[in-house]
């Protein structure tokens, strides 16, 4: 089963890996046209009802390939409306092959004679809520005739997640739907065929752009809604959780707070101007400070981020414990806070984050190369019962029973302090995604972020760089 959020974001990793929707499409396509040939004899009636999007160029090609056939076309609307250059482009293909193919620009008028089989293309797995017109008086047209219907992907009208119609939907009596079975088809009294359309499975293994999915705010957004980050950490070290801090911010957080004793608090405000400071007291993290942060961070909904600089001080790792005992809400476990998260008993909701020494630490696998143990760490997260984030050249992040590989990034990450970004990136996007979305967009930022850096400055690369670049690795250039 795949939902139509993720099918969306492995057509775009694949597209990423060489495997374009051009491509696909003329695979979708042609399986549309098997399914076609199937159902109906050579020389049967066929009407085609094709949308302006993808969906409606998988049934442009798939006219291409039933010549045996008495194909009609109709595009509903005007051709320049088309929404996409390769639908466009197969429609094109008819038009200059003279395919029997017309504009449709009153659905309303919509007539489709006496086919023998009809295929709906006007709305795919990506489009929900009641179909408007022009798609709205097609549908009513594709249901008045005594023909079968083939529907491409999903019947119109249906939300391919849950089966449901919020309005009119194409009856359908077959649907063939591309790569996997979507959630919502088994709510249909229809006969549903899986066709391959050759994606690889790298494009559901490896973390890609189409991961980040839709990442823009919306417009009527208010300040708190895109997550609140709290960082605990510093003592011993004052880099580390100011680069989590910032990298939260830089990543879409709100705002974020950064709790750190009195003796680090104005090296860290200096570090940046967006950061508010909150002191505990004291020269390090220990227990009769936590019950004031656990307070903090569960009035104000906050994300977690524990452990950049904490220090493995005895009492600073009690403190730890006591603040994951206590906590019930969303963090990010990183560093020197990790070796605690086995031996203790908590209702947060974490991601953790270990470095492959920190990971054998834990009881993990003891592997330099973590990708090849990837079944073991899978193993591991689900007897700890947190996300594992576990990073190395190619870093693998699973939530017990899923696995994803994330292999972008440089050589030169391997710099102190990257590790603190990316706790902030993670802290950032668990703010408005699952735990394991999350932690797998995180370490797809931060290695964008450091290649963007790569393709204009070479070696030399500094964590702190990171900071202006991740941005621009969510949402690319503007």
């Amino acid at each position: 089963m795949i939902s139509s959020d993720r099918m969306a974001a492995v057509d775009e990793n694949a597209e990423a890996l060489g495997v374009p929707r051009k491509q696909l499409m003329e695979s979708s396509g042609n399986a549309v046209a098997r399914r076609v040939r199937d159902l109906v004899d050579p020389g049967a009636s066929v009407a085609v009802v094709a949308g302006r999007g993808n969906n409606g160029g998988d049934a442009f090609v798939a006219a291409r390939f039933l010549d045996g056939y008495d194909v009609t076309v109709h595009l509903l609307g005007r051709a320049g409306t088309i929404a996409t250059d390769i639908a466009r482009e197969n429609w094109d293909a008819l038009r200059e092959c003279e395919y029997d193919a017309r504009e449709v620009r009153d659905s309303r008028n919509l007539d489709l004679g006496t086919p023998d089989l009809v295929v709906d293309a006007m709305l795919g797995t990506g489009v929900t809520g009641e179909p408007r017109e022009p798609e709205r008086s097609a549908v009513e047209a594709v249901n008045a005739t005594d023909a079968v219907v083939l529907a491409v992907d999903v019947p119109s009208g249906v939300d391919a997640d849950t089966g449901e119609a919020a309005g009119v939907a194409v009856e359908a009596d077959h649907v063939v739907t591309f790569h996997d079975r979507k959630p919502g088809l088994d709510a249909l009294d229809a006969d549903v065929t899986v066709a391959d359309i050759g994606i690889p499975p790298a494009a559901e293994r490896f973390v890609g752009p189409g991961d980040l999915g839709s990442t823009r705010r919306a417009s009527d957004s208010t300040k708190g809604d895109a997550g609140r980050v709290f960082v605990v950490g510093g003592g011993p070290y004052t880099g580390a959780p100011a680069l989590a801090a910032q990298a939260a911010l830089r990543a879409g957080a709100d705002l974020s707070f950064v709790a750190v004793p009195e003796s680090v608090k104005t090296p860290i405000q200096g570090y940046a101007e967006d950061l508010i400071v909150q002191p505990y007291g004291s020269d390090r993290l220990t227990p009769e400070r936590v019950d004031g942060l656990v307070e903090t961070a569960t009035s104000y909904d906050d994300v977690v981020v524990l452990g950049p600089g904490l220090g493995t001080a005895d009492e600073t790792l009690a403190a730890v414990e006591r603040f994951l005992e206590s906590f019930d809400g969303r963090a990010v476990v990183d560093a020197d806070a990790l070796s605690v998260v086995p031996e203790v008993d908590t209702d947060a909701t974490l991601v953790c984050t270990p470095n492959r020494h920190e990971l054998a630490e834990m009881g993990g696998p003891d592997a330099d190369d973590l990708r090849a143990r990837a079944e073991e760490i899978e193993a591991f997260a689900a007897d700890l019962g947190h996300v594992v984030l576990a990073k190395g050249e190619d870093d693998v992040v699973t939530d017990g029973e899923r696995t994803r590989i994330c292999r972008v990034g440089t050589p030169g990450m391997t710099v102190g302090g990257t590790g603190d970004t990316l706790a902030g990136v993670a802290a950032a996007m668990l703010a408005t995604r699952e735990p394991f979305d999350a932690a797998c967009v995180a370490p797809y930022v931060n290695g964008r972020a450091a290649e963007l850096l790569d393709e204009s400055r070479g070696d030399g690369l500094l964590a702190s760089d990171l900071l202006d670049a991740i941005p621009t690795a969510i949402w690319g250039e503007r």
